[in-house]
């Protein structure tokens, strides 16, 4: 079991509650104390700041869950529930399924306030080996090609934009490195720096939303209502079929989990954590369900379902001439989602590096900056290779049902730790039963996909999963040493000015 900080507890105290609340106070209060590995010449501490306050905190959940799916493509939920009424209930009830993981992971997180998410719980209540299943996964696969995604979707829009100034069309992949590379220095270069920006482009793809609330509201106060007016008519009758537009609305919700990523360096913890996750999802849900409500009260269903950028067909019919804003909106939205996404993703590989579980020169801090770059850099450059081929988007498919393996799986670590540290003390506790809905729900979405429709792929996902024992084997478990491995990090602490994180 681990306490606040990345401070590993010994076996030896695993039962001694009453020296992690010490520790945990000792870290609110003094955390400038930690370490002397990393401390430079001037005998300064070099270690990663709290620079994200309860808005930042809130902007990173926001900014990463309302990506390019609100504004692209929510007709699928329609398709699969058959009618406006079941839709929109679907929707809401997705955000209710988010609103309850985020309160799980306010427990865990205010418990064990280390940075990585997932990894940092699974770690500490099941083991080493599944929280390194999970890194790999997520590092190799799951995050980097979900940034890869995002930004060529902002290199979509870009282009469409450049195509209505009367422009000639731009690669669309060159842009989307330019985007991955342009988040990758503002997230190498200042923590407080990528912060401020994901505040400001939320703030922005939040007033793009309210833009197109407002326009449904005016909408609907001259009458268009016969859409809504529909209910529930048409609905769906099959488990499965409902089953699966929740499973897209969930997707459209994927990123309530984030904050949990940055923990060590969120201002407060115990405190902000809690809150911002709260607040976070519940603002994102209110907003779907309300940008669901406008989108049919200007579309009528067949227009909806027809459309492969809902928003962009709404400001063709409401803003006219205006209507370029919705693909500004998209960019502002899908930069955003990028900063975020490679903002939280780096810290997975960090917190993995740090327990020796990815080579060490991971989890380096430079000693200017007081940001993960080695980690960062690491992750932009396989996020590169990721828009390399012509279409992952499917990719992320066959992967989606083991995101919620491995959420199922923190689950099960809250529910452990309920039993293995009974007496811990804990500034946020959720409700037993629900860690239990959602571990029974993660287990329903990691099977039902694959009940409704078996596919070779699913296994090939599965088994690139535990294909991470391969190197997890003689590398962790053995610690086998490769030859050279360590002048190269001689070399790249020189060269990128980083040095080892604070002891754990």
């Amino acid at each position: 079991m681990e306490d606040d900080e990345g401070c590993k507890v010994p076996d030896g105290e695993k039962g001694d509650v009453e020296s992690l609340r010490q520790r945990n106070v000792q870290s609110e209060t003094q955390h400038d104390s930690l370490g002397k590995s990393s401390s430079t010449d001037t005998g300064e501490v070099v270690q990663m700041q709290r620079n994200v306050g309860l808005v930042s905190g809130i902007s990173i959940i926001v900014g990463t869950v309302i990506g390019s799916g609100i504004f692209i493509s929510p007709k699928g939920v329609l398709r699969d529930t058959g009618s406006v009424g079941l839709s929109l209930v679907v929707w809401a009830a997705s955000g209710l399924i988010a609103l309850m993981g985020a309160l799980c992971y306010s427990e865990l997180g205010t418990l064990i306030r280390l940075s990585g998410g997932e990894y940092a719980y699974i770690r500490a209540a099941i083991g080493n080996i599944p929280a390194f299943l999970f890194s790999w996964t997520s590092i190799i696969v799951i995050r980097t090609s979900s940034l890869a995604i995002i930004t060529l979707t902002f290199a979509q829009y870009a282009g469409s934009l450049f195509a209505m100034c009367g422009q000639p069309e731009i690669p669309t992949k060159i842009v989307a490195a330019i985007a991955i590379v342009t988040v990758g220095i503002i997230n190498s270069w200042s923590t407080n720096l990528a912060a401020r920006v994901q505040i400001i482009f939320t703030a922005g793809k939040l007033i793009a939303l309210t833009i197109i609330i407002v326009g449904g509201i005016v909408k609907m106060a001259q009458g268009n209502t016969s859409v809504l007016a529909e209910g529930f008519e048409g609905s769906t009758t099959s488990p499965s079929t409902i089953a699966l537009a929740f499973y897209g609305a969930l997707w459209a919700y994927d990123g309530w989990n984030n904050l949990n990523y940055v923990t060590e360096e969120v201002k407060s913890p115990s405190k902000n954590l809690p809150r911002a996750n709260i607040i976070g999802v519940l603002l994102v849900t209110v907003v779907y369900v309300l940008t669901n409500i406008s989108y049919l009260s200007v579309m009528t269903r067949q227009e909806l379902l027809d459309a492969n950028a809902v928003a962009v067909t709404w400001g063709d019919r409401i803003l006219g001439t205006a209507a370029v804003i919705m693909p500004l909106s998209v960019m502002v939205s899908t930069f955003g989602g990028a900063n975020g996404t490679a903002f939280t993703g780096g810290r997975v590989v960090y917190a993995a590096a740090r327990d020796n579980n990815l080579p060490e020169i991971l989890s380096y801090i430079q000693v200017k900056q007081l940001t993960p770059m080695p980690s960062m850099l690491f992750t932009i450059f396989i996020s590169l290779l990721m828009i390399i081929p012509g279409d992952i988007g499917s990719l992320i498919d066959f992967f989606s049902f083991t995101a919620w393996m491995f959420y199922g799986m923190t689950f099960l670590s809250l529910i452990v730790l309920r039993f293995r540290m009974k007496e811990a003390p804990r500034p946020y506790k959720v409700p037993i039963p629900i860690p239990i809905i959602m571990l029974l729900v993660s287990l329903y979405l990691v099977i039902a996909p694959i009940v409704e429709d078996p596919q070779i792929e699913f296994l090939y996902a599965f088994l690139f999963v535990m294909g991470g024992l391969i190197f997890y084997i003689p590398l962790v478990h053995f610690n086998l040493k490769v030859p050279g491995f360590d002048k190269l990090t001689e070399c790249t602490q020189l060269i990128l000015e980083v040095v080892p994180p604070p002891e754990l």
